[in-house]
């Protein structure tokens, strides 16, 4: 188990928040933006460190199956943190793992690549003429109260994916965003306590800012 612990910022630390390394993501911006946002990061695949934690954050960058295989190790303990009623962050592509399938690395006589089936349904390819990757800014659209959209409605993010989540149930959509279709670029499980956003919240300049700070708080609160 690796396990690296990262010094707190200056100002008042509201949290402590581990980032999951399970070798995908930029671990070290993701960190950075936490760290601005208030809380003492710890950079850990240690099951015993998302204990201790008062959030866990899942990041990623890539393929959907390569992801879900990387965090096979700890599919369990991530599984746990969620059980325990501890916030569990996914973002870009930890946020589609937080789903049950994806399209994504689906291959005929194959079976679907399970995702964690925190937030049931599945993740879909662009395929109504969008340019691929959907890259750049865009515009949230808050759809249901939610502690982690507190103060973005209406503010824009910074998007890099092919592919979007369409959960089982409409309710999951916390915020959504126009790309020549509509689609979630934030969901919650029912519980409210694992989310994710489809954008990087920590390349998203001060409206990603307010996200990190508000999960911060969120975590704080647990």
């Amino acid at each position: 188990m690796s396990h690296q612990s990262v010094s707190s910022p200056p100002d008042e630390t509201l949290a402590s928040v581990v980032v999951v390394d399970y070798g995908l993501g930029n671990l070290r911006s993701v960190t950075r933006g936490l760290e601005r946002a208030g809380s003492e990061v710890t950079i850990s695949d240690d099951p015993d460190a998302f204990v201790e934690a008062d959030g866990v954050v899942l990041p990623g960058v890539g393929a959907f199956r390569e992801g879900i295989e990387n965090a096979d190790s700890i599919r369990d303990d991530l599984l746990a943190v969620a059980d325990r009623g501890q916030p569990l962050f996914g973002i870009c592509l930890g946020m589609q793992m937080l789903l049950t399938t994806s399209e994504e690395g689906e291959t005929d006589g194959d079976a679907a690549v399970q995702g964690l089936d925190l937030v049931p349904g599945t993740n879909v390819r662009f395929a109504q003429g969008q340019k691929v990757p959907h890259m750049g800014w865009n515009e949230l659209q808050v759809e249901r109260d939610h502690p982690l959209v507190a103060g973005v409605d209406g503010q824009y993010a910074y998007f890099v994916h092919s592919y979007y989540a369409v959960p089982d149930d409409e309710g999951a959509a916390v915020a959504t965003t126009d790309y020549d279709l509509e689609f979630p670029s934030i969901v919650a499980n029912e519980a409210g306590n694992v989310f994710g956003t489809q954008f990087h919240p920590e390349k998203s300049g001060e409206t990603g800012l307010q996200i990190l700070r508000n999960f911060v708080e969120i975590c704080a609160e647990e």
